[in-house]
């Protein structure tokens, strides 16, 4: 028994291994473009489901299919029991912030276009991007892409007043998933995934009240619920992974500057999968967003020295664009 024990420890502990290794083997700006292609497949699907589930029992169907994946992986229930304090309020907020920017963003999509939606939410990167900047290359960096995001994104305003309310608070909670997500990054590629199952967990709960009523209807209908769980996947699975990788590696003001690139995957799925084929002003903004991005370079991430290492002297503080620590209590994913 205790060898079969043995056996399963080592080959949990070699997939950890193998996780880590391919998390760190392959640059973050690769994690972040798989981010950006899922990011808008999700709510693509979900928008043409919202007339037989309804907008809060799909922001609901989204976030219980992510819950319920990332539960037997990180084990949530175990990351609460061995976090301090500050985590767990940490992980509560985070979570909170998941629950209420869902909901937020397709309530503001049942109103208002996606364009107007996503015009309003990349104003905060803008903020958090500006933060960080230290140079005037990342500062030009910025400019260019600003300039591309705006030739790409078709802003018509909307006289909906709720609307408008929806994609300004959604845009509000995308800030605050970005630093909050940054300093649950901050422990490391499992350790980040460990927290963001936790989180997760939060987030489930705070929407059950108010979105499972709505979510009734997609558990009479198979193809229904399939189609639920595919947008949970391609929504909350998948780009929340790969941005908690990407975190993890990138200061806060690269990977706020890299969200530019959000509208130019949006054009390249158009181009691919609907026929939409861009004009010339978009083929512009395109160019302009990515030579921002080019131009862009991030500040020093190296890693937290070892404390027994000859220079394992620690700073007397974090920087402000980068996550505040290189530690957690958080435990390891068990990927």
């Amino acid at each position: 028994m205790n060898d079969r024990a043995r056996v399963q420890t080592t080959r949990k502990a070699s997939r950890g291994a193998a996780f880590a290794s391919l998390a760190t083997s392959l640059p973050p700006h690769v994690w972040f473009c798989v981010s950006a292609v899922f990011h808008y497949l999700g709510p693509a699907f979900a928008v043409l489901l919202f007339a037989q589930i309804g907008v809060l029992g799909m922001a609901w169907l989204r976030i219980a299919t992510a819950a319920l994946i990332f539960a037997p992986l990180t084990r949530p229930w175990r990351t609460f029991a061995q976090a301090d304090r500050s985590t767990r309020l940490l992980l509560l907020a985070f979570g909170a912030c998941l629950a209420v920017m869902n909901c937020s963003f397709y309530l503001a999509l049942d109103r208002l276009p996606i364009s107007l939606v996503a015009a309003i939410e990349f104003v905060g990167t803008i903020g958090v991007a500006l933060v960080g900047l230290r140079s005037a290359r990342n500062l030009a960096a910025l400019a260019v892409a600003v300039a591309g995001t705006l030739l790409l994104i078709d802003v018509k305003w909307s006289s909906d007043p709720i609307g408008l309310f929806w994609a300004f608070l959604n845009g509000a909670l995308f800030v605050g998933y970005i630093v909050l997500g940054h300093r649950v990054a901050a422990s490391g590629a499992g350790d980040g995934i460990a927290g963001l199952g936790a989180a997760m967990a939060v987030a489930f709960l705070v929407v059950l009240p108010i979105g499972f009523p709505d979510a009734m209807p997609a558990f009479f209908s198979a193809p229904l619920l399939l189609a639920a769980i595919g947008v949970g996947i391609c929504s909350s699975v998948i780009p929340y992974i790969c941005d908690q990788l990407a975190m993890a590696r990138l200061p806060r003001s690269s990977f706020a500057l890299m969200l530019s690139l959000l509208p130019v995957t949006a054009t390249l799925i158009g181009i691919l999968v609907l026929r939409q084929i861009p004009g010339i002003s978009d083929c512009i903004g395109i160019a302009l967003v990515v030579a921002g991005v080019a131009l862009h370079r991030p500040a020093s991430t190296q890693s937290c020295a070892k404390p027994d290492s000859p220079s394992g002297r620690r700073r007397s503080g974090p920087r402000r664009d980068q996550p505040p620590s290189c530690h957690s209590a958080l435990p390891k994913c068990r990927c």
